[in-house]
């Protein structure tokens, strides 16, 4: 575990409003949570929706970040965020929404309770998710996290396809950029 605490990956997506300042604002956001940084983000990919068929494509990627928050709070957090940003939920789950930030992953291991199950249930389901997985976790900060190895084992077995997925080809301002 991090002396800033442990690592978690969540899964981002936006199809609402302007979908790359949307994850932006996500993460800088996620940032202001006391005791937590976004420590790698994956290649963000230009979704076709999933389920409910009649709205815009979903910008999603995968983030790692590091919290001292334990599951529940940092759930409270998200969610607060997500208010924050401007999503209103509705009785359609796979509707349209400004941002969705989905706890997948806790390197302390699974957590269940009536508001969050982790791992999260349906993720080996979502090329959107397991596509954009895959990629995050070669990055150096979990390449070699003990915490992630069964994790990428895992999602290597996988045989999930990617259609109806791109790489998002379009402004990224989550990056910072140096002058």
């Amino acid at each position: 575990m991090s002396p800033h605490g442990r690592q978690l990956i969540l899964g981002l997506g936006s199809n609402l409003g302007d979908r790359p300042q949307n994850i932006a604002n996500a993460m800088a956001a996620l940032n202001l949570i006391p005791g937590t940084e976004v420590v790698a983000c994956s290649q963000v990919m230009d979704s076709d929706p999933v389920g409910f068929k009649d709205q815009g494509n979903f910008l999603n990627c995968c983030i790692a970040i590091t919290c001292g928050l334990n599951a529940g709070d940092l759930l409270k957090a998200t969610l607060a965020i997500e208010h924050q940003l401007g999503r209103v939920r509705t009785k359609n789950k796979n509707g349209p929404r400004v941002i969705d930030i989905d706890l997948l992953f806790d390197e302390a291991g699974e957590h269940d309770s009536p508001e969050l199950t982790l791992p999260h249930p349906r993720w080996k389901e979502r090329g959107f998710v397991v596509i954009p997985l895959r990629q995050l976790l070669q990055e150096p900060t979990l390449a070699n996290h003990r915490g992630w190895i069964s994790l990428k084992a895992e999602v290597d077995a996988l045989t999930i396809g990617g259609a109806g997925l791109r790489v998002w080809q379009g402004p990224t301002p989550w990056i910072k950029t140096q002058p």
